[in-house]
């Protein structure tokens, strides 16, 4: 097998004297879906944090251990943090669109990188939203403003941002959580297929989710992740009790 694309050593995470997480280990593959599960406040969101080292808007967060990434240990002093979340990119729970039109919600991110003609800019702008599954609703209407779209459509928008600036990895916090079962639905389509190009890790609370999407998923539980395997294998025979116990009071 190959190496994980992402690969978590020894991981424990601070806020403040307050130990969040403990000896994470987890080896993220190239072209899967890892989902990360439990209770609230298991760690799940805090451990996708420092994957690109978002926690650090956060002040008095400390992480210590090794996260390795294409040949950069993520959490070294000289990391250059805005390379990194380029690379990799973050979707979060509740949609985020930019008070601005639809266009410039991803031309805004693409102008940070890169410098683009305005043909090649407007090229990049149809092209993330094609992927992000977007593209026929809004083609019309690319100057109106992103906070008039539904918010299935705003987290697609997210999803079309954020790969617009073409990122390796991919981190969804709950992005179908505040969603109708029919965005939900859409949106998990569209992890499908963005898997075949990107890296993705996804916190989700919806086990179903997990079952219906992911290839491998983990368990966090206080802080730890308790059982981490092939999902389907996860569900069908959890290795530790408190996973069984977790599976079967969701069900």
């Amino acid at each position: 097998m190959e190496s994980p694309k992402l690969n978590v050593q020894n991981l424990d995470f601070f806020y403040g004297k307050n130990q969040v997480l403990h000896k994470i280990n987890l080896g993220v593959h190239a072209h899967t879906v890892t989902a990360l599960m439990g209770h609230s406040g298991s760690g799940k969101s805090t451990l996708i944090r420092t994957f690109n080292r978002i926690y650090e808007l956060s002040p008095g967060s400390l992480s210590v251990g090794e996260i390795h990434f294409a040949g950069l240990q993520i959490l070294d002093s000289q990391t250059d943090l805005f390379s990194l979340r380029r690379r990799i990119g973050m979707v979060f729970q509740k949609p985020t669109p930019f008070p601005m039109s639809i266009f410039d919600n991803i031309a805004f991110g693409v102008a940070l990188y890169e410098k683009l003609s305005k043909p090649e800019m407007a090229s990049r702008v149809t092209w993330a939203l094609e992927k992000a599954g977007l593209w026929t609703e809004v083609k019309d209407k690319l100057a109106a403003s992103s906070l008039a779209l539904s918010q299935g459509q705003q987290q697609r928008l997210c999803i079309a941002r954020t790969i617009a600036i073409k990122p390796e990895v991919l981190l969804l916090d709950e992005p179908t959580a505040s969603l109708d079962p029919l965005s939900t639905s859409t949106i998990e389509d569209l992890i499908l297929e963005l898997k075949n190009e990107y890296t993705i890790v996804l916190v989700t609370h919806n086990l179903k989710q997990a079952k219906r999407i992911a290839d491998i998923t983990a368990h966090m539980h206080h802080g730890e992740i308790i059982t981490c395997g092939p999902t389907s294998l996860v569900f069908s025979n959890p290795d530790h009790p408190i996973t069984k116990k977790y599976i079967e009071f969701a069900d």
